[in-house]
């Protein structure tokens, strides 16, 4: 089988890894890619969001499934548009992503459905926004209702940061379309965790649990980003939990799925507040979680591919998914200056001193060739071409490792860590570790 990948992060990387464990894939193609996915897929320098351009490379590579990545050309309605041309694809389609690519949107879909989540209140009006600032008390929760690369949404701690925070949202539109509308949500406090799950019409299935860093700073302070760091499974979860989980949030969600007319295929991330009054609903995702997938897909050991082939088709019921007992780390490496301005094209070294069993995945990289002065070779000086690895986004590379102990595996993931630099290079100290809102 002939497989397309739409994205180029971390994400992207993870699942081409997988993928390339399967003997029924042949050919892996990735669209844009970076320079990690090109170890193990071949890299087609069209962007996710061109969807056109997408859908000329899957005809023309003759794709058996096509399976995308990020967010943006799910919300832009790809899987249509290539379900249209006869491509199998796994994601949700333009209908579905709405759970994504709008909070209001997924706010209203938990409140039909009695699925616990924070009380809310939708904005389109800045001014009267202003007005009832502080409604639910401080921290107050402001989220951009629209996609904005994961850093739409500001805990403001009192009424002057709510305020700026509006005022950039709305005023500045710093968000662009995305901050149109504002969703005021009551702050919740507990423990966060991720869960992703494979759905399909009839099935919801529960991948293993993983628990998410996405403040930029030790302790979950400063500015929200994509993500610093996952480990799996989450230390928060125990059976009666996941129970609750099953029974409050992922049954009824499948159940409004069908109630609503939403023909979900593709992968749920349920982000989660482990709450002192049980689980709720923080948010919905339509795809897999950037970086959980780094640590959860270390640990799967049923074939993705069939996995993915049996969601399109449908039959989500009739595959037995199994997963490795290890435990799961992995740390984010990511630019000086992210989330906000930062520089590329930082030469990266040590990608070759990790260990045999530690998994670097490439979020943003790109091969750079260059030309060296190698010596006198006795016929004058040589000039020799190389390909460096240079930094090309805010989040660089994703340390991933197993160990047979959640301590083990977060050991070997900072001492793989420590052996990569580039200039710039942030990354948290506390990944693994419980940490309360």
């Amino acid at each position: 089988m002939k497989v397309l990948i739409v994205g180029g992060g971390g994400r992207e990387h993870a699942i081409a890894w997988k993928l390339a464990q399967s003997p029924n894939v042949d050919k892996i193609y990735c669209a844009p890619g970076n320079a990690g996915i090109a170890n193990v897929a071949e890299c087609i320098a069209v962007k996710a969001e061109d969807i056109k351009g997408i859908c000329r490379l899957a005809a023309e590579k003759e794709i058996d499934l096509a399976v995308i990545g990020p967010e943006v050309p799910l919300a832009l309605g790809i899987v249509d548009e290539l379900e249209d041309i006869g491509v199998r694809t796994f994601g949700p389609n333009k209908k579905c992503a709405q759970l994504e690519a709008s909070k209001a949107f997924t706010k209203a879909f938990l409140a039909r459905h009695n699925i616990p989540t924070a009380g809310y209140k939708e904005f389109t009006d800045k001014n009267e926004l202003l007005e009832e600032v502080g409604l639910y008390g401080y921290p107050m929760v402001i989220k951009a209702d629209g996609l904005a690369a994961g850093k739409g949404v500001v805990i403001a701690e009192t009424k002057e940061d709510a305020v700026h925070a509006i005022e950039e949202m709305m005023g500045e539109r710093v968000f662009g379309d995305a901050g149109d509308k504002i969703v005021v949500e009551e702050y919740l406090t507990g423990v966060e965790a991720s869960m992703l799950c494979f759905v399909d019409e009839h099935t919801i299935v529960p991948m293993e649990s993983a628990q998410d860093y996405k403040r930029i700073f030790d302790g979950d302070k400063g500015p929200n980003t994509g993500g610093m760091g996952t480990y799996s499974p989450s230390l928060v979860f125990n059976k009666e939990l996941e129970e609750r989980i099953r029974t409050e949030i992922l049954e009824p969600t499948l159940a409004g799925f069908q109630k609503d007319g939403l023909d979900f295929r593709g992968v749920l991330f349920v982000g989660l507040m482990i709450s002192e009054n049980g689980p709720k609903v923080i948010e919905f995702n339509n795809r897999f979680g950037d970086p959980e997938t780094q640590s959860v897909l270390l640990r799967l050991e049923t074939d993705l591919y069939e996995i993915f082939d049996a969601v399109v088709d449908n039959r989500l019921a009739d595959i037995n998914i199994q997963w490795s007992d290890k435990k799961a780390v992995c740390v984010v490496l990511a630019s000086g200056g992210y989330p906000g301005d930062y520089e590329r094209g930082k030469v990266i070294t040590g990608l070759e001193e990790v260990d045999e069993d530690a998994v670097v995945f490439h979020a943003g990289t790109k091969a750079l060739n260059t030309s060296k002065l190698a010596g006198d070779s006795g016929c004058g000086i040589e000039r020799v071409e190389t390909v460096d690895i240079v930094t090309d986004g805010g989040r660089v590379l994703g340390v991933a490792v197993l160990g047979n102990t959640h301590d083990e595996a977060r050991m070997k993931a900072f001492e793989n860590v420590k052996r990569i630099h580039f200039e710039g290079l942030q990354y948290r100290n506390d990944i693994g570790l419980i940490l309360k809102k």
